[in-house]
């Protein structure tokens, strides 16, 4: 099956980073959400990154235009589905929203239509069990920030064809990602380990044990990592990391996933991260 269209449901961070790099791929890309408000402001993301890609070199103006003029965007889900080859939900990280976006692609597209979940901790068949279709049903968990990171979790379900695998393994390689196979399991490989070292980092900072900065930067400096923990919650989201430990909580009933207090007071309050400039750190301006 040769991937042409494709179609990505939902705008938020992880979403027009999927939409970006399909779009870059040359793939005619239609990404759906609620309101226009906040499709043009996903398209704005878009366009801040692309425009990096401009000033380090690696684009031209005129590439640049060509990628944004590949993306149409789209409040209606039939429209933006209805002829797409492979689509990839990049709705919130609850079972309930994504299972019935999936069981609307199912009647909405082409029996051939893979229908993927950019998901890091629901289990892949449980999406497929909203369709009529498991066997066209995939995992394609890319990591944040989605143009610049490699690796993309491809998950693939006890129903999950060959064929599916195969086609989704070419796709998502075209776009320019490195991918690794794994079982359906909660949590998956990256969502077993990472919010493990964020909730550990989260119940350091209730014990008053260091500074968010300190402690970033002891990681850095002794890891070897790009950013410390606290950084990296502001940049994935403290609501999507508590979404993720809820998650595999509530699967396998391990209590190490339980998401530290402080974690579900910042959701309450909004603190969010970067998203909503004020986190474990506060943002003024593009970062």
């Amino acid at each position: 099956m040769e991937i042409k269209k494709v179609c990505v449901v939902g705008i938020g961070v992880m979403g027009n980073g999927i939409t970006q790099v399909s779009a870059q791929a040359g793939y005619d890309t239609s990404v759906v959400d609620l309101s226009d408000e906040i499709l043009q402001r996903g398209l704005g993301n878009i366009t801040k990154s692309l425009s990096k890609f401009v000033e380090k070199g690696k684009l031209t103006e005129e590439e640049m235009e060509e990628v944004v003029g590949r993306i149409k965007p789209t409040t209606d889900l039939k429209e933006g589905a209805k002829d797409a080859d492979f689509v990839i939900e990049a709705v919130f990280e609850r079972s309930d929203a994504k299972k019935e976006v999936f069981k609307e692609l199912d009647e909405i597209c082409p029996p051939d239509t893979i229908l993927a979940s950019n998901t890091s901790t629901i289990p892949i068949s449980l999406l497929g069990s909203a369709t009529k279709r498991p066997e066209k049903v995939m995992g394609t968990h890319f990591m944040n920030p989605v143009p610049l990171m490699r690796g993309v979790e491809m998950i693939r379900s006890l129903a999950t064809s060959e064929n599916t695998l195969n086609t989704s393994l070419e796709f998502i390689q075209s776009l320019g990602k490195e991918t690794a196979v794994v079982k359906d399991s909660p949590g998956f490989v990256t969502n077993r380990l990472m919010p493990l070292i964020l909730n550990e980092a989260a119940k350091m900072y209730e014990e008053g044990l260091s500074t968010v900065e300190d402690a970033d930067k002891i990681v850095r400096l002794s890891f070897n990592w790009p950013m410390g923990p606290f950084q990296l919650f502001d940049l994935i989201g403290i609501d999507t990391i508590c979404d993720v430990l809820e998650a595999v909580y509530t699967e396998t009933g391990w209590e190490r996933y339980k998401p530290a207090p402080i974690i579900r007071r910042m959701v309450e309050v909004g603190w969010t991260g970067r998203k909503a400039k004020k986190g474990f750190y506060e943002y003024t301006g593009w970062w």
